[in-house]
C-alpha cells in the first residue's frame, strides 16, 4: 500500500458535483493499494495515519499526531499511486491491486481508522473525484508499506 500524506487546514472530496467528504485541520491521504497486500499492510497503514506525529508542539517541533490535535483524516482512493512511468510516455499499472481487492482493503483502512475514534472521512472508489484543499506547510510525506521509502 502506499499513501501520500498531506497536513491540510481543510480538504474536501466531490463527485458529480456533491461532497462525498470533508474535513478541517487533519491530513489528506491519497492511498493506493498494491497487487500483494494483505490486511496487514491495511492495519500498518492505519495505525500510522492515525499516529505520525507531522503535526506542530508548543516549540514548534512535530510532535503531535492528528489523535493529539483532534484532527481528521480524508482518505481518498488514487490507484495511479501504483503508476510506473520509468518506461515510455504512458504509465503502467501492473503493480496496482485488481479493484475489488483495493476496495476491500480501502475500506479496511477507513474502518480501523474508525475504530481508533479519528474522524475519518472519505471519496467514492473508482469514481472520478475532485479534490481541493489548504495545505498546512506544505508538509506532505510518502509512506509505503513495504517500506520500499
Amino acid at each position: 500500500m502506499r499513501a501520500v500524506i498531506q497536513r491540510v487546514l481543510k480538504a474536501e472530496v466531490r463527485v458529480n458535483g456533491r461532497s462525498t467528504g470533508q474535513i478541517g485541520r487533519g491530513l489528506l491521504v491519497y492511498l493506493g493499494v498494491g497487487a500483494g497486500d494483505t490486511e496487514q499492510d491495511a492495519e500498518f497503514m492505519a495505525e500510522k495515519l492515525v499516529n505520525l506525529r507531522i503535526f506542530a508542539d508548543d516549540a514548534g517541533k512535530m510532535n503531535r499526531s492528528v489523535v493529539d490535535v483532534g484532527g481528521g483524516i480524508l482518505l481518498v482512493s488514487n490507484f495511479s499511486l501504483y503508476g510506473d512511468c520509468r518506461r515510455g510516455r504512458r504509465p503502467g499499472f501492473d503493480a496496482a491491486a485488481e479493484p475489488e481487492l483495493a476496495q476491500q482493503l480501502y475500506e479496511k483502512v477507513i474502518a480501523l481508522i474508525d475504530q481508533q475514534g479519528v474522524p475519518v472521512e472519505k471519496g467514492v472508489f473508482g469514481e472520478y473525484m475532485h479534490v481541493s484543499s489548504t495545505n498546512d506547510g506544505p508538509v506532505t510525506f510518502l509512506l509505503d508499506s513495504s517500506r520500499l521509502f
